[in-house]
C-alpha cells in the first residue's frame, strides 16, 4: 500500500473543491441520522427490540394454547387476558432496553471502523445542544465519515493513518465540541478579538472536515492507482497495445495469397 501519510498540493486542492461541492448542496441526508454508521447502529438496536417483541408475544400465545388444551379452552376472559398481556409486552419491549448512547470515553477505541459509527451517534446526541450553523457542519462531517468508514475496511489498525483518524475523530473533534458546550449560552455570541465562540467552533469543524476529506482522498488514491495499472495492463494485453506489440516484433506474417500458392513452379 502507498504511504497514506503523504500530503500534496493536489490532494489539498481537491479536498477544498470536494468540500465546496458538499456545502453547495451535493449531499442530502435525512434529519434523523447524521450518517449511515449511526443509522446502522440504531437499526440494529430496533432489530433486537423487534425480535424481543416477537419472542414475547409468541410465548404468551403459546402458553395460552397449552392452557387451552389442558383446560378445554381459556374462555372469553382468558382471551382478553392474552390480548392485554400481548399489548403490555409490545409496550414494554418497544421502550426497553434503551439504546446505549456512546459516552465520551467510548470514543477512545482502537477499532477505527467502530469509532466512525460511534462518533456519528455521539454527534447526533450533541446536535440539539448546538447552534443551527454548527448542526449543518455536522451533517457534512457525517457524510464524510460515511465515506471514511467504507474505506477503512482494508486499513490495518496499526497503520499511521488509523492512528491519525483515532486522534482526529475520537479526540480532537469531541474535545472541541465539549469545550464549546461548557461556555454559557449567553456568552457564545460575544465577540472577542474579532470573533465569537460560535465562529471559532464553526471554523474548527471546517478544519476537521477538510482533514477528513483529505484522508478520504489519500485512502482512495491507492485504489485509483491500482485501477490505472490494471487498465494499462488490459490495454497492453488486449487493446491497441497488443496490436502494436505484435507489429513491432519483426516476424513476417505468412503469405496467404491462394493464387501464388496454386501457381506452378
Amino acid at each position: 500500500m502507498n504511504d497514506l501519510t503523504r500530503d500534496s498540493d493536489d490532494i489539498v486542492r481537491a479536498a477544498k473543491e470536494s468540500l465546496s461541492q458538499q456545502r453547495a448542496g451535493g449531499v442530502h441526508r435525512r434529519a434523523g441520522s447524521i450518517g449511515r454508521g449511526s443509522a446502522k447502529l440504531k437499526a440494529k438496536h430496533w432489530g433486537k427490540k423487534a425480535r424481543n417483541i416477537v419472542i414475547a408475544v409468541f410465548a404468551i400465545w403459546l402458553a395460552s394454547g397449552i392452557a387451552g388444551a389442558m383446560f378445554s379452552g381459556i374462555g372469553f376472559w382468558g382471551l382478553m387476558a392474552v390480548l392485554v398481556a400481548s399489548i403490555v409486552a409490545i409496550g414494554v419491549f418497544s421502550s426497553y432496553p434503551k439504546m446505549e448512547v456512546p459516552k465520551r470515553a467510548d470514543l477512545k477505541t482502537e477499532n477505527v471502523r467502530d469509532l466512525v459509527g460511534k462518533t456519528e451517534l455521539w454527534l447526533e446526541m450533541q446536535r440539539s445542544k448546538l447552534p443551527k450553523p454548527i448542526a449543518k457542519s455536522l451533517a457534512i462531517i457525517g457524510s464524510q465519515l460515511d465515506e471514511l468508514q467504507r474505506q477503512l475496511e482494508d486499513v490495518d489498525q496499526k497503520h499511521p493513518t488509523a492512528r491519525e483518524i483515532r486522534k482526529l475523530v475520537g479526540e480532537d473533534m469531541p474535545d472541541m465540541i465539549e469545550g464549546f458546550l461548557k461556555i454559557p449560552e449567553s456568552m457564545r455570541y460575544e465577540e472577542r478579538s474579532g470573533t465569537t465562540p460560535v465562529k471559532q467552533l464553526e471554523n474548527g469543524l471546517d478544519v476537521i472536515s477538510r482533514e477528513i476529506d483529505s484522508i478520504n482522498r489519500q485512502l482512495a488514491q491507492g485504489s485509483i492507482d491500482d485501477l490505472a495499472i490494471k487498465n494499462r495492463y488490459l490495454d497492453y494485453k488486449y487493446g491497441e497495445g497488443a496490436e502494436t506489440s505484435l507489429s513491432d516484433t519483426g516476424v513476417p506474417l505468412p503469405d496467404f495469397d491462394l493464387d501464388k500458392q496454386k501457381a506452378p513452379n
